[in-house]
């Protein structure tokens, strides 16, 4: 592996240097090899740098997944600025608070996401920014455009992403990720996948997350392969471009990978040419053993993971223990380091934290070099996750003698519907807000297609009857589709505790 600099966006201008007609990403417009990459990188950044993008300013990305993606993103690195990347599914409101919240320097967007964004910003508060609003605006800032071939010299420690989260108030949080984490997920990667330059890696799950830009793309990039981006999952297409363009491996939530096998066994044999694929890859929520078994029928293997926004990857469960450790999320990476800490003990400071024995439930804590150095502008969150060099990620999980780790639940009450996670807080916040409510409560509840789905439990006003349908399109206005819940349910009370805090468990019942 070549020699880097702290800064991730060596990572192109060394193989540029050293291999710049191997080819480096390709979406529906465009195939670009590493020197062509690292140029249009090259003119990106210097058309940031002419709109006054700085070290440490923000770029935003509202995007559908395209090379213009991840061009932007290197390109602020080579400036030392911070990319953005906002979900894309969000609604005008939802996104507003997150533009206000980052205060960009430059927004870049496109076609599929203009109304969106126009409604976000009309009202928007605060420092304007600069907007480079679609393809074609793009198109035409790169050819204006001066090369900045300088690349910022940085600490392991400086911000290379800005990425959104929410935690159980509700309020987003950005998790600042350093270029140090960025390096050492990728290494995670590299051993777990077994990356390398030849590898050519399919994603179709959107950029915006950390999954497709952080788990599946920086670490292809960091290696030297080469990653093709689908702007839409489509099941046949997906298995179509796997043998068109001999793809290594393919990554996706269990959700997807559902539909895609049950597209290819309608097939006829040998439908689909898949001798090139080493292997698939699923994280966002369990998958059941009976999908592991008909993929092997297939030939195909099928690997999980899991981790967060704020870590990436944590633990990997290969495909040969897939079965043999059922429900398991697997070992925990290389460059990291696990602890299960009974909760009765985090109260307390980490050297007095008691480590739970083997089968007992526990808080997983870990430290390493793939944490994020805290929230954007938010000390005391910051201060509750990070707890000297240890970050609570808030699951509950068990570990067996083997070292695997099997989740139990979620200290935040977070629960994932689709690959996308989803806070129960933030939903409650917005419908709060409805007359007819006085009160609810989201809970995550099993669904066989999209894994959990959100229940709400309300309690009317005064007066009011729950009407689900009203609620629903009420929510639609303000939450993307993946937070609305699928079942609202009438209640007179709540249940809760001593101290008036809603018993969630209860209501799962």
């Amino acid at each position: 592996m070549p020699e880097f600099t702290a800064n991730i966006a060596s990572w192109l201008a060394t193989h540029a240097e050293t291999r710049g007609d191997a080819l480096a990403l390709t979406d529906a417009d465009r195939r670009l090899d590493y020197s062509e990459l690292d140029d249009r990188v090259q003119r990106c950044a210097g058309a940031l740098a002419a709109r006054g993008v700085q070290a440490g300013d923000r770029v935003a990305l509202v995007l559908g997944n395209c090379t213009a993606y991840l061009e932007t993103l290197f390109a602020a690195a080579r400036l030392g600025a911070i990319a953005v990347p906002l979900n894309a599914r969000l609604t005008a409101p939802e996104l507003r608070g997150l533009l206000a919240d980052c205060t960009p320097r430059v927004l870049v967007s496109d076609a599929a996401h203009a109304e969106t964004v126009r409604e976000a910003c009309d009202v928007l508060a605060g420092r304007p920014f600069e907007q480079i609003p679609d393809a074609a605006a793009y198109a035409a800032v790169l050819a204006d455009a001066t090369p900045h071939g300088e690349i910022a010299a940085l600490s392991p420690e400086d911000p290379a992403l800005l990425m959104y989260t929410s935690g159980t108030t509700g309020v987003p949080k950005g998790a600042l990720l350093p270029h140090r984490k960025a390096l050492y997920n990728a290494k995670n990667a590299e051993i777990f996948f077994g990356l390398t330059p030849r590898d050519r890696v399919l994603v179709v799950l959107p950029l915006f997350h950390s999954f497709g830009l952080k788990i599946l793309s920086l670490p292809t990039l960091y290696a030297g392969g080469s990653v093709h981006l689908e702007a839409r999952f489509d099941p046949e297409r997906i298995w179509q471009r796997i043998g068109s363009e001999s793809i290594s491996f393919l990554g996706g939530v269990p959700t997807m990978f559902r539909a895609l096998l049950e597209t290819l066994e309608a097939a006829a044999p040998g439908s689909y040419g898949l001798d090139s694929l080493r292997f698939l890859f699923t994280a966002g929520a369990a998958i059941s053993v009976d999908v592991i078994r008909r993929f092997e029928a297939h030939g195909l293997v099928l690997k999980q993971g899991f981790g967060q926004t704020e870590t990436s990857i944590l633990c990997c469960l290969d495909a040969r223990d897939a079965i043999r450790k059922a429900g398991s999320v697997g070992r925990p990476v290389r460059h990291a380091e696990l602890r299960l800490i009974a909760s009765d003990s985090l109260d307390g400071p980490p050297e007095q934290w008691r480590d739970v024995a083997p089968g007992e439930a526990g808080e997983i804590v870990v430290r390493g070099p793939i944490t994020m150095t805290g929230y954007w502008q938010r000390p005391q969150e910051t201060a509750e996750v990070l707890r000297g060099d240890w970050l609570r990620t808030g699951d509950l999980a068990t570990r067996d003698d083997e070292g695997f780790y099997t989740l139990v639940g979620r200290a935040r009450h977070m629960f994932i519907s689709g690959g996308e996670n989803v806070y129960p807080a933030e939903i409650e916040a917005v419908y709060e807000a409805h007359p007819a409510v006085r009160e609810i409560a989201v809970v995550g509840a099993p669904d066989p297609r999209w894994g959990e789905v959100g229940h709400a439990y309300c309690v009317p006003a005064s007066g009011e009857r729950i009407d689900a349908n009203a609620l629903r399109e009420w929510g639609a206005q303000r939450l993307a589709d993946f937070k609305l819940p699928q079942r609202f349910v009438e209640v007179a009370e709540l249940p809760r505790t001593e101290t008036g805090k809603v018993k969630k468990h209860a209501l799962r019942t």
